[in-house]
């Protein structure tokens, strides 16, 4: 499982952007076999690609929003083919289109994305968060009806566990509807205390080990951790996310 372990960027993102390079190499070197990016902070997205490539690391999917999908096609199509990655993820939802009428125009125009990147060799996924939760679609949270698992919805599941978790879930049985359609998931754990804020892997009250176990049985591709707000020192909180990963690993 070590090399599907990755790391989302934008847990690392204020120091992305004052030393990019520096925190891919320092990442190579944890021992992170990818990375998923969540936009280039202004640096020269072939500089980064090349530099991933020293490291010995992939690229674990790009994270985009909807306005890059609607004009900007193109150039991400090349930014994949630059990063060598298939997978593009969706990982935001305007706030006017968090309304029933909003998710059915978002659904439908993720699905013409996917549809016509899958004519160019690539995939379309949904990272969810917990507002998704809140708005029922045709009887069924946004979510579900977003990521409904019928042979004609071509968008796949990003499953975020944290934001299952404080949409009031159990992670895995949550995840179970997307086997063979989920190539990527999100790994964040949550806090045990009232806040219930975001934690590393292994340190809060998920139980990973069972969609761990699931993941494998089903294919998944990369296991991408994402801190979004850390207690410590965020390159500590990766630290600590990784070697618990690779401790849950080994007891699948």
């Amino acid at each position: 499982m070590r090399h599907k372990m990755a790391i989302q960027l934008a847990t690392l993102r204020e120091s992305c952007k004052s030393n990019f390079p520096q925190v891919l190499e320092t990442l190579g070197n944890m021992g992170w076999a990818g990375v998923q990016f969540a936009g280039y902070h202004g640096y020269d997205p072939k500089v980064l690609a090349e530099i991933v490539r020293g490291t010995g690391m992939k690229v674990a999917g790009l994270h985009v929003s909807i306005p890059l999908l609607r004009e900007q096609m193109e150039q991400l199509i090349d930014d994949a083919a630059l990063f060598g990655t298939r997978d593009l993820i969706c990982s935001n939802t305007p706030d006017d289109w968090r309304n029933p009428d909003g998710f059915r125009e978002m659904k439908r125009l993720l699905n013409e994305s996917a549809v016509y990147l899958k004519s160019r060799g690539l995939r379309l996924s949904y990272h969810n968060h917990a507002f998704e939760f809140e708005t029922e679609v045709d009887g069924q949270s946004a979510l579900r009806y977003l990521l409904d698992p019928a042979e004609d919805n071509a968008i796949l599941a990003e499953i975020d566990v944290y934001w299952a978790r404080k949409g009031g879930y159990d992670p895995y049985q949550f995840i179970l509807p997307y086997a063979g359609r989920m190539p990527i998931i999100h790994l964040k754990d949550m806090t045990d205390d009232e806040e219930q804020t975001f934690a590393e892997i292994g340190t809060g009250q998920i139980d990973f080990v069972p969609i761990l176990q699931w993941g494998e049985k089903q294919g998944i591709e990369w296991y991408v951790v994402e801190q979004d707000r850390c207690r410590r020192d965020p390159m500590e909180s990766v630290q600590i996310s990784y070697e618990q990963l690779l401790r849950l690993s080994k007891l699948v």
